[in-house]
């Protein structure tokens, strides 16, 4: 069946526009909602420039989501390529959820997670349509990778621009910056990209893990901030 051949066919004009469908900012997921802790960190100064906004979100695109969030949203990718691999799908699932620091980053997790995973049965995905509970997003977003064959690589860095692209804007809008400076933050986050996609592909399931301080602080602190743009 096609849907077990998507990591190992290179991107073709469909696979590359469904890549560009799940990375938009279109998606009705709700991630513009959600600032991952930076909020905080920007209401007491962590962040207060372009600089230190690369350094926070560069930060945590090296050392969390390249060892936590790839990782995980490659054994995912690969369950959903084995149709009777149910329980690496839920075990990937759960450890990915059980990793999220605190009440926030986990809500934002489901959420997403639910409203991808939503969309994907309303585009008649069948595997979206049969799942049941909560659900991590790179366990959605690796489900769309595979049952609209676009292979693991691409998928991984869609993952990777969605999640600092989202990030850039909110910090234009809380730092805030211009316009602009995003493009740059944007152009200098991009040269990291392929060395956490391939740090991602190569960690073994002893070494998956995170350790961000900040962020998890940022976060559990976010959730009492009186005054705030974001839900996260």
């Amino acid at each position: 069946m096609g849907i077990r051949m998507a990591s190992s066919v290179p991107l073709d004009d469909a696979g590359l526009l469904r890549l560009l469908q799940v990375t938009s900012p279109a998606l009705p997921v709700g991630a513009f909602a959600w600032s991952q802790g930076l909020e905080y960190a920007v209401h007491v100064g962590w962040v207060n420039d372009e600089s230190s906004a690369l350094n926070w979100i560069g930060g945590l695109l090296s050392h969390s989501l390249s060892m936590l969030d790839l990782p995980c949203l490659t054994r995912l990718y690969r369950a959903w390529q084995t149709e009777d691999n149910e329980l690496a799908v839920k075990h990937w699932n759960a450890f990915l959820l059980a990793n999220r620091e605190s009440r926030e980053l986990r809500a934002e997790d489901t959420q997403l997670g639910g409203a991808l995973m939503r969309l994907l049965a309303d585009l008649d995905v069948p595997q979206a349509k049969s799942w049941t509970g909560p659900t991590a997003f790179a366990n959605a977003f690796s489900l769309a990778g595979v049952a609209w064959r676009i292979p693991l690589r691409e998928t991984l860095l869609g993952y990777l621009w969605s999640w600092t692209e989202n990030q850039v804007a909110a910090a234009i809008k809380l730092v805030p910056l211009g316009q602009t400076a995003g493009q740059r933050l944007l152009s200098q986050l991009q040269r990291q990209m392929p060395t956490s996609v391939a740090r991602g592909l190569d960690c073994r399931d002893g070494e998956i893990g995170q350790l961000a301080v900040g962020l998890a602080l940022a976060s559990a602190q976010h959730e009492t901030q009186r005054v705030r743009l974001f839900r996260s």
